[in-house]
């Protein structure tokens, strides 16, 4: 019986646990080992790391902290947590754990844009494909940058990207979303829409290739995938934990959820999905568990 058992194994999930075994807690953190951080060719905005730290370092330098505090760290998928007299009982393929309290911090999956998958992990390591604006629009200022994704989501990560770069194309996947009226207000706002949707993309040496149907070769330095995310909830629903419209598991002012013991924390958490953020969660999520337990 662990005092936490946290489900996943980001940002979250791990400072969570360094916090929890500083509390002297005993702690499990069952990882499936598909999260989105160890896909982070480099972040530049997290502190402490002017010169930028890769996703995967990142991840194990914070696997080692966690560690050093005593956190027991499994690779694993749980397939269902049940409530019990005394807590809850966490089901992997491989084993049961009972725990006193779970954190879920498995974050979301991006919805990622029809091609081969070789392709697209290519691209994302060279910063041709990126999915944050806010995690590294500095690093595509003046380049030519487009978005994928013709709808009112799309629209407005194209104006956010605006900000820095002159050139930012709006491109569809499947089809254009938008109204005349809202393609002449992003024209006036300095953007390009095609209609046209994408029929592959391709890489060519620096350049990111979007092939359309109507024959356009159209070259881009970065393509932002503004294509929408599903938060990873099913856990949270399995419990009774109330979820928002979009899915994202409703918590309150100390991570905790509509489930007395079960505590959400991160990218499944509706708001700003950023490493720091997640981490701040995650410190209030650990703090509020450690003073449940002591009452």
């Amino acid at each position: 019986m662990y005092d936490c058992v946290i489900i996943g194994g980001g940002p979250a999930g791990l400072t969570a646990a360094t916090y929890l075994g500083r509390f002297l807690r005993s702690t499990l953190v069952i990882d499936g080992g598909d999260g989105r951080a160890s896909s982070i060719p480099t972040t530049h905005n997290l502190l402490g790391f002017p010169d930028g730290i890769s996703g995967g370092n990142l991840l194990v330098r914070m696997h080692q902290h966690a560690a050093r505090y005593g956190a027991e760290l499994v690779t694993g998928e749980v397939e269902r947590i049940d409530r019990v007299e005394k807590g809850f009982v966490v089901e992997t393929k491989a084993e049961i754990f009972g725990a006193r309290t779970i954190l879920l911090a498995q974050g979301v999956t991006n919805h990622r844009p029809r091609m081969a998958q070789e392709t697209h992990d290519r691209a994302v390591a060279q910063g041709l494909i990126r999915y944050c604006p806010i995690c590294d629009g500095y690093e595509v200022r003046g380049k030519r940058v487009a978005v994928l994704g013709c709808s009112d989501h799309g629209a407005a990560e194209a104006l956010f990207v605006r900000h820095y770069s002159d050139t930012v194309t709006l491109l569809a996947q499947d089809g254009s979303q938008l109204s005349d009226a809202e393609e002449a207000d992003l024209a006036r706002g300095g953007l390009a829409v095609e209609r046209a949707p994408i029929r592959d993309l391709s890489i060519d040496g620096e350049n990111l290739l979007a092939h359309l149907t109507d024959g356009q070769l159209l070259p881009f330095d970065t393509l932002y995938i503004a294509l929408g995310t599903s938060p990873r909830s099913e856990l949270a629903r399995m419990a009774g934990a109330e979820l928002s419209p979009a899915g994202c598991i409703v918590v309150d002012e100390h991570q905790q959820t509509t489930v007395g013991g079960l505590f959400a924390a991160g990218d499944m958490v509706e708001g700003l999905d950023q490493i720091a953020v997640a981490a701040g969660q995650a410190a209030k999520a650990a703090t509020a568990i450690h003073n449940l337990l002591s009452g």
